[in-house]
């Protein structure tokens, strides 16, 4: 596919900006029906939902940013390590400032990666807001650094070298950008062809932004505070039904989320009493590996839910 096709499909909705917490957030907005905020992960930006917005978006309001650190919105500088700059709770309440500001009061959210991390400290931050949470190949934060083992900390090797102070992570990364981003979208890619080259250079131009190698790497070093929020939190309940989907293909990424011993649907059904959730066959980027097979899931989870 394209980018100009991509770009027709999804773009033809002019980028907006939002002013909120003092950083300018980047946002489309298009679509009717019931509202569903799509929240972005790690390496990427907002694009990741390109190939699945328009069957969306036929029967639902699509809310889609660039959380804060990522593709065009804000990148404070946190170099002192303010870890409240971007954290999971200042993240989350951006998003729902926006909505907010689209008369958006109650709503669906799917989020990928980080963005099912911010989604999840909204619910808990905002209870009866979300009327559905579906997370995309994410192990909850707590339950993967209460258990982390060799295999898990392997995997997660971004990890451990993002939440070192500032500078390092940003020094090393910034040094070999190009390289240390083409590693991880091919070893975390298990569907050949997945990617659109177009937008993958998108994607590459991006991150390799020394101010997002800054602000991604903030982003990881803030999950100091995020377990802290978790701590407080621990036991407390998401109050919405949750469809938990992951990929299955880990075979360039042995370890990667459950370690040696977790699994995905149990470390969820700890954090919300109404759970379903399936593996799909393909890597971390489920929306761009496999949109068909998402949407065949998505789609009637969603049409349930709005029904009751």
């Amino acid at each position: 596919m394209s980018l100009k096709i991509i770009m027709e499909k999804l773009l033809d909705w002019p980028e907006s900006k939002f002013k909120t917490n003092g950083v300018n957030i980047n946002y489309r907005i298009f679509g009717n029906g019931s509202p569903i905020i799509l929240l972005h992960g790690y390496p990427q930006n907002s694009l990741i939902w390109h190939k699945i917005v328009s069957p969306l978006s036929k029967k639902h309001r699509l809310l889609i940013p660039d959380l804060r650190g990522y593709g065009g919105s804000d990148k404070p500088d946190a170099s002192n390590e303010d870890h409240t700059i971007y954290c999971k709770r200042t993240s989350a309440n951006d998003v729902v400032q926006l909505a907010r500001a689209n008369n958006i009061n109650k709503f669906h959210i799917i989020g990928h990666d980080r963005g099912a991390r911010v989604a999840h400290r909204l619910i808990l931050d905002n209870p009866g807001v979300v009327q559905s949470f579906i997370s995309l190949d994410v192990m909850p934060s707590q339950e993967a650094f209460d258990n982390m083992d060799s295999s898990l900390a392997y995997a997660w090797f971004h990890w451990n070298l993002m939440r070192q102070p500032y500078p390092l992570p940003e020094t090393m990364i910034g040094n070999s950008a190009e390289q240390y981003f083409d590693f991880l979208m091919e070893k975390w890619c298990a569907t050949a062809g997945a990617i659109d080259k177009e937008i993958y250079n998108l994607y590459k131009k991006d991150f390799c932004n020394p101010e997002t190698i800054h602000s991604t790497c903030a982003e990881y070093r803030s999950v100091i505070l995020d377990l802290e929020h978790d701590e407080i939190d621990r036991g407390n309940k998401i109050d919405c039904p949750m469809l938990v989907l992951w990929g299955s293909n880990t075979s360039k990424r042995p370890g990667w989320q459950t370690g040696k011993g977790l699994n995905m649907i149990d470390a969820w059904k700890k954090r919300c009493e109404n759970v379903l959730g399936q593996s799909l066959d393909c890597g971390h980027f489920i929306p761009e590996e496999k949109p068909k097979e998402l949407l065949k899931v998505l789609l009637p989870f969603l049409e349930k839910i709005d029904e009751q």
